[in-house]
This record gives C-alpha cells, sequence and structure tokens, in this order.
C-alpha cells in the first residue's frame, strides 16, 4: 500500500538541482489535515514548482547555454513543463473525480526528467 501525497510533500527531478515542495490547492475538498492531491495536481509553476537549476540537456535554454559555452554543460533555471497526469496513482480512490496520489507516483518532464515524491507530506493516511 502506498501513502496518501498531500500539499507540502516534497518532490525530487532527475535533472534538478534541488528539491520542491508540491502544492495542491483545496479545489477538490478532501483533506489528509492539508489538501491531499490527484494525478491531476501537475500544473508546472501551480503545482509543481521549479527543482532549482535544470541540466536536461533536452531544454532548450540548457542547449542554448551549453552551445554558447562552446560543450561544457551549463544549468539553466528550471521552469518544468509536464503535460501529462501523474502515473499512475491509486484508481480505487478517488479525490475529486480523479485518482488519488499516491508516493509511488511518478511524473514526466517534457524536458526528460522524471519527478517523484520523496516525502508525501504526511504518513497516516493509506492508500492501495
Amino acid at each position: 500500500m502506498g501513502i496518501q501525497v498531500c500539499t507540502g510533500a516534497m518532490m525530487m527531478c532527475s535533472f534538478g538541482v534541488a528539491p520542491s515542495s508540491l502544492v495542491v490547492l483545496p479545489a477538490n475538498r478532501t483533506m489528509t489535515g492539508t489538501p491531499a492531491a490527484n494525478i491531476m495536481d501537475n500544473k508546472p509553476i501551480v503545482n509543481i514548482p521549479p527543482f532549482g537549476m535544470c541540466n536536461s540537456p533536452a531544454n532548450p535554454m540548457v542547449a542554448a547555454a551549453t552551445a554558447a559555452a562552446l560543450g561544457v554543460l551549463t544549468p539553466m533555471p528550471c521552469i518544468p513543463v509536464t503535460a501529462a497526469p501523474w502515473a499512475p496513482g491509486a484508481p480505487t480512490v478517488l479525490i475529486g473525480n480523479m485518482p488519488a496520489l499516491n508516493n509511488s507516483s511518478k511524473l514526466m518532464c517534457n524536458w526528460g526528467g522524471v519527478i517523484q515524491i520523496s516525502v508525501p507530506g504526511q504518513f497516516t493516511t493509506m492508500i492501495p
């Protein structure tokens, strides 16, 4: 069983240099002490803040800075681009008519990074 993810959960991107904290708006009116997340809490900046600097060569800003530095990888500020929802979620638990987000779910960034939950934000609510 996974652990329900809520606002304040710590996340890490495989190409980011710093952790970030998940922001869940209370629109779904489901609380685990703080607002509970579902798989559609994937909006850049609104739900997924930047992860410091980005090291992905697929990121156009990093690619341009690297080319300007004659091929030396040059990190640039992270701006997540997450078009798809978190996967897989918990399909048997619905929050706001969408599967709940658990601590084993992953989110793909369009620049090639994999965002995963490192600390779920709470430790008492378990979901399948």
